[in-house]
């Protein structure tokens, strides 16, 4: 699910955001740094925006990123966010900073507009935190300590579609590692002064032209890279599935081949903001959720869905509330072996 690795403990001295909330330290989220943040270079569009509660930069954008190195993401010492992304109107890199209760997004390319425009749902206007009530101690303690957590709409659906296409049923190392390798070199560099090595993501002509051994040095199996050149096929469609209920839009998703209720949810949660889209299907999420409400390491997904249910309508906030909390089971085996199949 969006964000579903667990935290390590916040440091004792983090950063504070937006209404004084810590600083995340770990992937799920994204560790920004407190202070007066620089002015980039170069004109740039610019916006302001002022949120009418708590907002931690990291815990709402942090799912956006895939991994510490990936070149869509970024975060700078100064506390800015940037990103890239491939919009409708074009290429465009965003640069967001919070300072003294405010939201400055600043924008280049031709995307810049379009960025601005949806700014206040990329940091989650949309999503209504009140509507959570929590009925675990757990919940209740993970909740008050991460006011600032919102769910992020990003409005497009390819860019998180493909990464999680990648993530299917391998480790997120090496799922992280085929994104950068593939965004690196079949991107373009990001409009404006975006820090260094940073590109936008592939058009969807091409990923359809990448030559079978570009994935295969990147990793990526010819199960996985058959299902993001379907998905590619059909871009316009699916993103449209924007402008549908994301239990629709999963549905539209799900039509394309290679593409499950694991892979649409972990769209949807990020291209919708879907506060009740759960992710069934996952390798770790049931043992923790069970872990976490029932003492059950061993909970299946209907074990899962049944523990949620009094949380339905808000099933995947609670559910990333729960990893948020840290409280998960102790492993019991050995991490799953990493497999590059580039080197064959």
């Amino acid at each position: 699910m969006a964000g579903r690795f667990a935290p390590r403990p916040t440091l004792p001295h983090s950063p504070k955001g937006v209404g004084g909330t810590p600083m995340p330290v770990r992937d799920g989220q994204a560790a920004v740094p407190s202070g007066v943040p620089r002015q980039a270079t170069g004109p740039g569009r610019v916006r302001a925006w002022v949120p009418d509660g708590p907002l931690d930069l990291g815990l709402v954008l942090g799912p956006l990123r895939r991994g510490p190195g990936d070149p869509t993401f970024r975060v700078t010492p100064d506390g800015s966010v940037w990103r890239t992304s491939l919009t409708p109107a074009g290429p465009g890199t965003l640069r967001v900073c919070a300072y003294g209760g405010e939201v400055r997004g600043e924008a280049w390319g031709p995307g810049a507009q379009w960025l601005l425009e949806r700014l206040p749902e990329l940091l989650g206007a949309a999503d209504d935190p009140s509507a959570f009530v929590p009925r675990h101690r757990l919940l209740a303690s993970a909740r008050h300590r991460r006011p600032g957590l919102r769910l992020t709409r990003s409005g497009l659906v390819l860019e998180s579609l493909i990464p999680s296409i990648l993530e299917q049923k391998v480790t997120t190392d090496e799922a992280y590692r085929a994104w950068r390798l593939l965004v690196r070199k079949f991107g373009e560099p990001a409009p404006g002064p975006a820090p260094a090595r940073m590109y936008v993501m592939p058009t969807p002509r091409t990923w359809a032209l990448i030559p079978s051994w570009e994935w295969h040095r990147a990793g990526v199996d010819n199960k996985r890279a058959s299902t993001i050149l379907r998905a590619v096929r059909v871009a316009a469609r699916l993103e449209q599935a924007v402008g549908m209920e994301p239990a629709a839009a999963r549905a539209r998703l799900e039509l394309v081949p290679g593409v499950g209720p694991w892979t649409s949810a972990e769209t949807v949660q990020r291209s919708h903001g879907a506060a009740d889209e759960v992710t069934v299907g996952d390798l770790h999420l049931p043992g923790i959720v069970g872990w976490a409400l029932a003492g059950d390491r061993d909970a299946d997904d209907a074990v899962m869905l049944e523990l949620l249910e009094p949380y339905a309508g808000q099933r995947h906030r609670a559910a990333r509330l729960i990893l948020l909390s840290g409280r998960v089971p102790a492993r019991r085996a050995p991490k799953m072996p990493r497999w590059d199949i580039g080197q064959l």
